[in-house]
């Protein structure tokens, strides 16, 4: 009898019997030596051991530095701005303020923010949401100004949306209330509140102060929930009061600017001195700027042209000619002059009056604004004398304002003057000056012969002043002056009702290329009230009149006579002429000059 084995029981115990020799293997593999075990236990216990030691170290006996981590996180030192010291006119009235503002900042590695909220955060600071992305991706920095100067209630609307990393930081703007009327004097501030041109800039030290710090704990938000500690106490900017008069600032830019318009010039400036003091009362140009919105400024609408520019005087020059030469002991102011036939030649070149005249004293030379006369007198001074007057007058020096980029004009070396250069400058060609030198000269005929410093801060007592001609040529140039705007002079329209008037009018030609113009000018005029005890000096320029008059007595002097009757008034200066005086009708014929 055959057995029939089964195929499957057979299979079975085939593979157990294999399973059990490769379990038998695996066991042999797994298992580690006693001494291994030991050896892994004991490094697993001291692993744990220096962890356990570690962390008792660091929390119990030195915590300073899970303190420094965790300050890290949470502790900020937040600068205190300085307040800006306030500018004022001379009778307290503010010029320059500064507003409480808030600057926008990010901390992007603390920034937590959702793409709905970056739009959100975009449309309150105005700006375009892939900039905003791209500023608040550059993890790499801690701090980043979003937006400066933004107003207080804007800012709030920002800090609502309540993104962690975004926060507030309090700094101030500057504002003018007065505007372009005073701009050209104050200058302006930039965004880090400190002085970019004019006053602002020359007297940063004075206004700005020191700014303080302390340090405070922010939450995650970027709210400040407590103060630690005072670092640094901020020390606040001190005020600074000009010499300016803001009434007879406004009133000088209103009566420059109708001129401006009027004549259809280039640019124009005015600068009122008080004779008395040496103090600058008001000083404007045109064009203007508005410093309170300063997006759009540029070089020619922020240069103060009255202390920076320089141009040709022109005959406004004549009266320190003549000064020199009755310091010299040359002429009187009755000294015969013959200027016919109306023209001088000096080597090649000719020098022309506007009109033939014939024979003039020395008084009608001022009076007519004679060229040929001016020459004459000039070429019979010894070249250094006439530099000298020039010289002491303060021509060819920086007037000493602390103003910014204040210019010295050009006055060269006497022994470098040729016979017709020496001409010409005695009618103001072949120098340059600044309007605020010109003003400051005047003051030696309107202080017999002395020139006080000039200041644009108010001033406690006057300086003292230097002496530049005796009071008795002081006085008699004063009286050709005071024949210039008379029937018979050049600038009738420089009258003041009530008022005596002394002064003298300037018409140049300006360079081009190397020559003058034929039909480009400077018309000018410098003058005083009132002529028997003088409070008040005013210089005035027109650059570039193109509306059919160009000469100084009818462009620049009724801008003279207009301020001028306004500022005697708000000082309450007493009249010292009848109230009949008339000023001349705009259409009476004015003698014409050309220099």
């Amino acid at each position: 009898m055959s057995i029939a084995l089964n195929p499957f029981k057979a299979g079975s115990v085939a593979n157990l019997f294999q399973s059990g020799k490769r379990t038998s293997r695996r066991d042999d593999v797994l298992r580690l030596p006693v001494w291994r075990m030991r050896i892994l236990a004991v490094l697993l216990l001291l692993w744990f051991l220096g962890l356990l030691g570690r962390a008792l170290f660091l929390q119990g006996l030195n915590n300073e530095f899970l303190r420094q981590k965790g300050d890290a996180r949470t502790n900020r030192v937040v600068e205190i701005s300085a307040h800006r010291g306030m500018i004022t006119d001379r009778n307290g009235e503010p010029l320059a303020i500064s507003t409480p503002v808030e600057a926008v900042s990010v901390s992007p590695r603390d920034l937590e923010i959702a793409p709905k909220q970056i739009g959100q955060l975009a449309g309150l600071l105005e700006m375009d949401k892939n900039d905003l992305s791209k500023r608040l991706d550059q993890t790499q920095r801690d701090f980043i100004y979003l937006k400066r100067q933004m107003p207080p209630e804007h800012a709030a609307k920002v800090m609502e949306l309540g993104i962690p990393g975004v926060f507030l930081q309090h700094e101030y703007r500057r504002y003018y209330p007065s505007g372009e009327v005073v701009a050209h004097l104050l200058g302006f501030t930039g965004v880090d509140d400190n002085g970019q041109e004019g006053l602002e800039l020359s007297c940063q030290d004075t206004l700005a102060g020191k700014p303080g710090s302390r340090s405070v704990i922010k939450d995650r938000l970027g709210h400040i929930i407590e103060d630690v500690a005072s670092i640094r106490v901020p020390q606040e900017g001190r005020d600074l009061t000009l010499s300016i008069d803001r009434k007879i600032q406004y009133l000088a830019y209103r009566e420059l600017k109708a001129a401006v318009t009027e004549n259809k010039a280039k640019a124009g400036a005015i600068v009122a001195l008080d004779a008395k003091t040496g103090e600058i009362l008001a000083l404007a140009n045109l064009p203007a700027f508005n410093p309170n919105n300063r997006v759009k400024l540029n070089r020619n609408t922020t240069r103060n042209r009255a202390i920076t520019d320089i141009f040709e005087p022109g005959s406004t020059m004549k009266p320190f000619t003549i000064a020199a030469a009755l310091e010299a002991g040359i002429v009187t102011p009755q000294t015969p002059i013959q200027t016919a036939p109306g023209h001088l030649t000096i080597g090649a070149a000719t020098i022309h009056d506007a009109h033939g005249e014939g024979v003039l004293s020395v008084a009608q030379v001022i009076q007519k604004s004679s060229n040929v006369g001016a020459a004459k007198i000039a070429l019979s001074l010894p070249s250094e004398t006439m530099w000298n007057m020039f010289n002491h007058a303060g021509f060819g020096s920086v007037p000493k304002t602390n103003f910014p980029g204040e210019a010295s004009g050009k006055l060269r070396p006497y022994k470098t003057w040729q016979p017709i250069e020496q001409a010409t400058m005695a009618y103001g060609h072949g120098i340059s000056v600044s309007l605020l030198q010109l003003a400051r000269a005047y003051m030696m005929f309107a202080s017999d012969g002395e020139i006080k410093p000039v200041s644009l801060v108010k001033l406690e007592a006057p300086q003292p002043g230097v002496p530049v001609i005796s009071p008795a040529n002081a006085r008699a140039v004063r009286a050709m002056l005071e024949m210039v705007v008379l029937p018979g002079g050049t600038a009738p329209r420089a009258q003041v009702v009530g008022y005596r008037v002394a002064g003298k009018t300037g018409t140049a030609h300006k360079q081009e290329g190397g020559h003058y113009a034929e039909d480009r000018y400077v018309a000018s005029f410098v003058g005083f009230a009132p002529a028997s005890n003088p409070r008040l000096i005013i210089a005035v320029m027109i650059d570039e009149p193109s509306n059919g008059q160009y000469y100084g007595g009818a462009v620049a002097a009724p801008v003279f006579s207009h301020v001028m009757a306004g500022a005697l008034r708000l000082l309450s200066v007493p009249p010292d002429a009848p109230t009949q005086n008339i000023i001349p009708p705009e259409n009476a014929p004015l003698i014409r000059e050309v220099a």
